[in-house]
């Protein structure tokens, strides 16, 4: 009876274990970018409601003008450093450069195997930053803006998509998974109230259109 009781047992863990794994099959893979979480809708409106609303000006942006990627952690760049913290049994050799490991990018739903095909995005661009105020910054405050790892600022995701995204606003561009939408506006909000960026007319009303639904 006991050995009847006990493969009775394993039987039913495996079965639990099945129903387990088909599950996360149905609801997608288990790794996903830990971009700091955002705020909540309701305080991303009421951040967006106090920014200032400018017309934008890209005189003079240059991306230099931001230096990346700096170290963050040991031999860790920044670079390095978001493929960990947003990878899968990410295995690092001893400069820190990922050999091995698996990165969802919550943009497009895709999953990649191999760093090369992972960009690390700027989630309010570089030049977008430019033209909302950080023309005005110093060196120093740039580089810890285009590093910026406490704010939910940098997130990996598949190159293309970053590349398709380029320097543009949620007014003509935001996530193509629209289940990361709400949690991108969020983000974008956040990161603009903290570094006092102003906002233009069409992405104010097209933050304000994302956050009603969410």
């Amino acid at each position: 009876m006991p050995k009847l009781y006990a493969r009775r047992r394993l039987s039913i863990l495996a079965a639990l274990t099945g129903l387990i794994a088909s599950v996360g099959l149905f609801n997608g893979p288990t790794a996903s970018a830990a971009l700091p979480t955002p705020v909540s809708a309701a305080t991303a409106r009421s951040y967006l409601a106090s920014l200032t609303v400018a017309t934008e000006n890209r005189t003079g942006y240059s991306r230099d003008l931001f230096p990346t990627w700096i170290t963050i952690s040991g031999t860790c760049n920044t670079r390095e450093y978001i493929l960990k913290r947003d990878g899968t049994n990410v295995v690092t050799d001893s400069s820190c450069a990922a050999t091995s490991g698996s990165w969802y990018s919550p943009y497009d739903g895709a999953t990649w195997n191999a760093a090369s095909d992972v960009d690390i995005d700027h989630l309010v661009p570089l030049a977008e930053a430019w033209d909302s105020g950080a023309s005005q910054w110093t060196t120093s405050q740039r580089q810890a803006f285009a590093n910026d790892v406490t704010r939910p600022q940098l997130l990996a995701v598949t190159d293309n998509v970053n590349q398709a995204k380029g320097d543009q606003d949620p007014a003509t561009w935001v996530p193509s998974r629209s289940a990361y939408v709400c949690t991108y506006v969020r983000a974008w909000v956040q990161v603009k109230y903290y570094y006092n960026l102003s906002v233009d007319s069409a992405e104010k009303s097209a933050l304000q259109s994302y956050l009603a639904n969410c």
